[in-house]
């Protein structure tokens, strides 16, 4: 299997803000929209002609279209038990009322213009620095996070009015504990993923952790790829 990473990447992949990761932001880390990101993943990874397109996220492409997946920066990744967090995939909720809710739709207009369904915010201390693959890998584990919903049968589910898919936030497809692996095998799920990695890589290789906010991805240590 080819390779199908693009050096030419490089040039066009979003960076932060220029001094955005310098100032400093305490006691509270500075969080921006970044509509740049949304641009280049629908320009390289959700469209045909893309040259990292991925056709597993082809239930986004309308929600990015239509503002219903928005990207932040965040000035820096965070420390929660004891693992680094670089990226988060979450679903907007306005679980509050009154002028506490106005505030919360205030927030999100002045951001995006809207409210948008998903958020996925990364770590702009980690993405200034981290090198072209490390960083299409983490875009593309939140990515991961936004699945279709499905019926009762299974089948992947739309909106009876829009036509458009039915979005949720979700796990991931594996989660076990290399001791259980170990001494009782692998499931059907996790042998999935050891077939998967086993086969020739379809991006290129990545060589460090990555930590997720959604799923809290462990991260021995915080380095330059």
């Amino acid at each position: 299997m080819t390779c199908l990473f693009a050096p030419s990447l490089a040039e066009n992949r979003p960076y932060p803000p220029v001094n955005f990761t310098g100032e400093n932001w305490l006691p509270y880390t500075r969080l921006i929209p970044a509509t740049e990101i949304g641009e280049w993943v629908n320009q390289h990874i959700l469209s045909e002609e893309g040259r990292l397109h991925n056709p597993d996220h082809e239930h986004l492409v309308n929600a990015l279209a239509d503002g219903d997946i928005a990207f932040m920066w965040a000035s820096g990744a965070f420390a929660k038990s004891g693992r680094i967090v670089l990226g988060q995939c979450e679903q907007v909720m306005m679980r509050a009322g009154g002028w506490q809710k106005a505030r919360m739709e205030q927030q999100m207009h002045e951001w995006f213009g809207r409210i948008p369904k998903f958020i996925i915010t990364l770590a702009a201390d980690y993405c200034e620095q981290c090198n072209d693959v490390e960083f299409c890998a983490l875009v593309e584990h939140e990515l991961y996070h936004i699945a279709q919903a499905t019926d009762e049968f299974g089948a992947p589910k739309f909106n009876k009015e829009t036509g458009q898919p039915v979005l949720k936030l979700r796990g991931h497809d594996v989660e076990e504990f290399v001791g259980v692996v170990r001494r009782y095998g692998a499931s059907k799920d996790v042998q999935e993923m050891v077939d998967a990695a086993n086969r020739p890589v379809e991006v290129a290789h990545i060589d460090v952790a990555r930590a997720c906010g959604t799923c809290m991805l462990k991260r021995r240590k915080f380095r330059t790829g």
